[in-house]
């Protein structure tokens, strides 16, 4: 699995700080399985498909959306690689419930296809959604994730010290929240942050380093390389 923070981090373009790994993932494979389910800003299927399916086609790979198959459910029995892309968690996870989709993924992952997420699309493969940074504009019907993983996620991670005159929580405050009622650690990966997971192995790759969260407020700074979990 490769789960990267964002699409998009400056001043690159779409995928390009990932291209490298993208291309290790998916060498070999001829068509990638778009997951668009998670809508970022709103847009449709269609077009988030067409903007990952241009991209895809530039580094050689076909991609066809999962809503252009007749059995979403079979796209992905059948899958030779999956995509899922970024935008709102709570959507995309409610839609994959929907199209009864988790347990084929999960068993799909676990069996070694190749799997690759941006943003909601990281935030599915940990244990739960609860460290999402989106709003809760729909209601899936748990927040129990894909769970092939075992910490959770948090993509978008600030470097930078929040504006002093902000007197709401803070990214901090809103991970020790989760850890008043969950035991999981979380992995926070700063934009141009991801992790590249084969077998038992987690390894944060690229030039950024990320921070893990667990428990009665231990807080962890980790550089690139095998992570302990």
């Amino acid at each position: 699995m490769l789960l990267v923070s964002s699409s998009r981090c400056h001043p690159h373009g779409y995928l390009e700080h990932c291209e490298e790994e993208l291309r290790r993932l998916f060498h070999g494979i001829t068509e990638i399985v778009f997951v668009p389910y998670a809508r970022p800003a709103g847009s449709t299927h269609d077009a988030y498909t067409r903007l990952a399916r241009e991209r895809f086609e530039q580094m050689g790979f076909g991609l066809r959306g999962i809503h252009e198959f007749d059995s979403p459910r079979q796209a992905v029995e059948e899958a030779q690689g999956i995509f899922t892309g970024g935008g709102n968690t709570f959507v995309l996870l409610r839609d994959l419930y929907a199209n009864d989709l988790i347990d084929p993924l999960r068993e799909r992952i676990n069996s070694g296809m190749p799997y690759m997420g941006t943003s909601a699309g990281s935030n599915i493969a940990g244990m739960s959604i609860g460290t999402s940074n989106d709003m809760p504009i729909v209601h899936p019907p748990s927040f129990d994730a894909l769970n092939v993983v075992p910490f959770n996620l948090n993509p978008h991670f600030p470097k930078t010290k929040p504006d002093p005159t902000h007197r709401g929580e803070t990214r901090e405050d809103r991970i020790g929240e989760f850890h008043c009622f969950n035991e999981q650690p979380v992995i926070a990966l700063y934009e141009d942050g991801m992790l590249r997971v084969e077998k038992d192995d987690v390894t944060l790759v690229g030039e950024s380093d990320a921070i893990v969260f667990r428990p009665q407020s231990v807080v962890e700074s980790i550089s690139p390389g095998i992570v302990e979990i």
